[in-house]
């Protein structure tokens, strides 16, 4: 009796760590990202400049495509 209620413990505080576990990364991950947004067309303007270039609105475009294609 005490061997099969230590083993059932067991699978029950693995199961709530698990779901636990799982619950609170999703909420941080969503928190990281809504302080620190993916990429945007403003982002990818100031790396432009900041490499020297004038970026043209086509490059923007093809960039943010590529972006959300590699998502």
């Amino acid at each position: 009796m005490n061997f099969w209620y230590s083993i059932g413990s067991l699978i029950a505080g693995l199961l709530i760590g698990g779901f636990l576990g799982f619950y609170l990364t999703k909420r941080k991950f969503e928190k990281e990202l809504k302080e620190n947004p993916p990429i945007n067309e403003k982002m990818i303007r100031a790396m432009f400049l900041q490499m020297g270039r004038k970026p043209s609105e086509a490059q923007i475009k093809q960039i943010m495509k590529s972006v959300n294609a590699n998502r």
